[in-house]
Order: C-alpha cells, then structure tokens, then sequence
C-alpha cells in the first residue's frame, strides 16, 4: 500500500496563513498576566510542530529543501526547549522563600 501526500503551494500557503491568523487570534485576547502559563500548557504544540518539520525533512528532495527541512527541526526543537526552561523559571516563582533560603544555606556550609 502506496500512501502519498501532495500539498501545492496555494494549499500550503492557505494553511500557512489560517494558522497565522488563527494563532494571532487566540493569542491576541489573553491577558497578559496568563501568557506565561498559556505558552508552558502548550509546550506539547511545539512537539507536533517538531514532528512536523522532521516529516518535511525525511520527503525533501533537494538540498535546499533539506536545508529548510533541518532548519526548521533546529528551530522547532530550540522553541520547545525554551518552553520548557521558560516554564520551570515560572514555576520557581511559586516556590515558598523558606526553601529557596534553607537551599542557600546548605550552599553555604559546603
């Protein structure tokens, strides 16, 4: 069984632009004070997106495609490793000062 994809580069750019307006939208109607937690819940898109650059890469045909494919793997991945580093940072605000404190002086005594 043979299963092939084709997308033109009209599809490719209609989806292209209903994702970019669809982002802006969403995005644009959060309060500020919840963009942090909203981008932490939504590490799991940049995974797809990801899986979607490595899909792109593994049926690129030239080297230029190859290039865009690995850059867009590169990128893909350095955006989902930021959520994550940007989450924890979010989630050591939360943290008690009792502890941050009792942490510091057992640096101390070492």
């Amino acid at each position: 069984m043979d299963v092939t994809t084709t997308i033109t580069g009209f599809v490719a750019l209609y989806i292209f632009m209903l994702a970019a307006f669809t982002g802006y939208e969403i995005i644009g109607r959060v309060p500020a004070i919840l963009h942090t937690p909203l981008m932490s819940g939504s590490n799991f898109i940049h995974g797809i997106v990801v899986v979607g650059a490595m899909w792109a890469l593994l049926n690129a045909a030239t080297p230029l495609e190859q290039v865009i494919g690995f850059f867009g793997v590169l990128l893909g991945a350095g955006n989902a490793a930021g959520g994550y580093v940007v989450t924890e940072r979010m989630l050591e605000m939360f943290k008690s000062s009792d502890k941050k404190a009792d942490q510091s002086s057992s640096a101390d005594k070492e």
